[in-house]
């Protein structure tokens, strides 16, 4: 611990500054690290409808088990399994699938077994479904019987005696046989808001508590594929849920050190049930879609790509997307989005086109989209990119080219390290003011461990200062990836990790939640010597009030090794704005190289205290290493 030092800090609150959107800090989703299927998606059944290249893959099978494709109830999934008699009175049919690296199950909770099936004669059939414990004992048995040879859907709830994270879920067919059974599924009935084909409840939780503004999702790398006819189709995404076809999910081998064959998309959780999301946690959403370019990273030369003269389908498929979020049930896809149970629209505001693209060829294809989006929905905010990097000259060529195009917003990405998010806290002050805004739409700091360490998080709380003091030209900001399952991902550090039955907040987490939950309504002049504070010291800081709730609010980080004693001068005072004898104090603080893990997920929590203040002073110590939100109320 170095000397201690004071530190005169001025807030003048005579005249507020920008607006801070409602958007400004918000979450992004991507289908990476077994978000979806495996994670945010609560469908505990892997390859339920069989329609993995390898149609067993996740299942094993016993006795007479064949994988037919005649007569199958739905035609984007025609596979489906046909359970027969095993041919010897001692021997058994039936399969037993093994879930998202397990099957989690909750002690006394309940579980929603449903399938489609039909007697393959003229006799009922009986079925006995399982739930088997990681030592292979079941602990959990109901029976159902198919009673028609036509296919139907059939449902049995399951309620668990035991807490079990790597549960198995085992089918024996217990009659003469044969029985067909397709789209399998196995759900807990405790989802987010109770829905059917729901969302796993803690992972939305933690979301929810992050107050987000903006919502942007699928993706990613994953809106463009490796190739087109693996990128992310929104269309397939949406309408009855067991008719929805299989996607590969790019990340399953995009790195072979973390590689993942049985990584897919069923789309389950698909566009309708992501707007919903949004609705939900009162989010703007921001959906994202094909520019007509594949990953460049993975694809090089034009015969990749969609020529700039060929676009109509994908054009098409933007325009589409927001009539099926904003159209009228008389439309084609407000009507399909009404028959999914939503007549009223989502009230779409932004759509974003392309993700991470470069060169002339991004360009020249998105003003295409522009010309007919602005043709057709002038009121639509649009979002172009600026590259998957945060300068150099791919960067330097996109942002003029999207000033050209009169974007609404430039999406900026970067994944960078704790010096370069520290060296870029007054990365927006000399932005142009005049042209697109910014939506850091792709950020995180990495430690050379790649870990959640609190070293990051307090570098991205630096960081942060100069988003929020810039809040006229930065709109938006989400944190990525958003999510990653500890026995399954592809990239690190994510905001939260998660087993299959737990989540832990990571320090990044609680960053963001403070910033999103002290927003305030404009930005206030703060400053060390009639400067901002941009790493002076070892000092990093922004101020806002907020008109609504009364309150002024200071976010300071101290990168430093030593305390730092501060009082903060409230000037400007109106004679009707009495501030009050307290201010709430809001600390996070841990040790740099330590992360919240499931076993220990405290290591870095916000801490409330109160400070006196001294009239209009307040005199705090802001410890060393740590990011610190002072609420004044007047």
């Amino acid at each position: 611990m170095g000397i201690q030092s004071s530190y005169d800090l001025v807030v003048d609150v005579k005249k507020p500054g920008a607006e801070i959107q409602p958007t400004m800090y918000g979450l992004f989703f991507e289908d990476i690290n077994f978000g979806a299927d495996g994670g945010l998606y609560a469908e505990l059944v892997k390859n339920r409808s069989f329609e993995f290249p390898q149609s067993l893959m996740g299942w094993k099978t016993f006795g007479q088990v064949e994988v037919r494709t005649d007569g199958a109830p739905f035609e984007r999934n025609p596979h489906y399994v046909r359970l027969d008699n095993a041919g010897h009175g001692h021997k058994h049919t039936g399969l037993e699938n093994e879930g998202f690296r397990g099957i989690g199950v909750k002690k006394e909770a309940t579980y929603r077994f449903s399938v489609w099936a039909r007697s393959g004669n003229a006799t009922a059939q009986k079925i006995r479904i399982e739930l088997i414990d990681g030592d292979n004992n079941p602990f959990e048995r109901k029976e159902l019987t198919i009673g028609s040879g036509e296919w139907k859907k059939y449902e049995v709830i399951l309620t668990s005696s035991k807490e079990e994270a790597k549960a198995s879920l085992r089918i024996f067919l217990i009659s003469g046989g044969p029985v067909d059974m397709e789209h399998i599924s196995l759900f807990p009935t405790d989802t987010w808001k109770g829905r059917e084909n729901g969302l796993r409840r803690d992972l939305v939780e933690a979301l929810n508590e992050l107050n987000p503004g903006l919502f942007r999702f699928p993706g990613g790398c994953i809106v463009e594929g490796t190739d087109l006819e693996t990128r992310y189709n929104w269309k397939n995404s949406v309408g009855p849920v067991e008719n929805r076809p299989l996607n590969e999910n790019r990340w399953h081998y995009t790195f072979a050190h973390r590689f993942f064959p049985d990584y897919f998309q069923t789309y389950g959780m698909g566009f309708y049930e992501l707007f919903l999301l949004s609705e939900d946690m009162g989010a703007e959403p921001l959906p994202v879609v094909n520019v007509g370019l594949s990953c460049q990273y993975q694809n090089e030369g034009e015969h990749c790509h969609v020529p700039v003269g060929e676009l109509q389908d994908y054009i098409r498929d933007a325009l589409d997307l927001i009539e099926f979020a904003n159209g009228a049930i008389s439309t084609t896809w407000g009507k399909v989005r009404a028959e999914m149970g939503h007549p009223e629209p989502f009230n779409l505001k932004f759509i974003g086109i392309g993700n991470e693209q470069w060169g002339a060829e991004y360009p020249a294809r998105l003003e295409k989209f522009i010309e007919a989006i602005r043709a057709q929905y002038p009121e639509i905010k649009i979002i172009g990119s600026s590259g998957p990097q945060a300068e150099g000259k791919d960067f330097d060529y996109l942002w003029p080219e999207m000033k050209r195009l009169k974007v609404d917003l430039v999406d900026e990405h970067y994944y960078r390290s704790p010096e370069w998010f520290l060296n870029q806290a007054a990365r927006y002050d000399s932005y142009d003011r005049k042209g697109p805004k910014v939506f850091a739409g792709e950020y995180a700091c990495h430690p050379q461990s790649r870990e959640n360490n609190f070293e990051s998080a307090l570098c991205e709380s630096a960081f942060m200062t100069g988003l929020e003091r810039n809040a006229d030209i930065v709109h938006m900001a989400t944190y990525a990836p958003l999510l990653a399952h500890v026995d399954a991902w592809q990239w690190r550090p994510d905001l939260i990790w998660f087993d299959n039955l737990r989540c832990v907040r990571t320090p990044n987490y609680y960053v963001q939640k403070l910033y999103a939950h002290y927003r305030g309504t404009n930005v206030l002049p703060f400053t060390l010597n009639k400067k901002p504070l941009t790493g002076q010291e070892g000092l990093y800081a922004s101020a806002v009030i907020d008109t609504d709730k009364q309150e002024i609010i200071i976010k300071l980080s101290n990168v430093s090794n030593e305390d730092k004693d501060i009082r903060i001068n409230i000037e400007g005072l109106q004679r009707k704005m009495k501030i009050g004898s307290e201010a709430q104090v809001v600390l996070l603080k841990g040790e740099v190289d330590r992360e919240n893990r499931l076993d220990n997920p405290d290591v870095a929590v916000p801490v409330k205290s109160v400070v006196r203040m001294n009239g209009t002073v307040l005199e705090a110590t802001a410890e060393s290493q740590s990011f610190n939100v002072y609420v004044i109320s007047y």
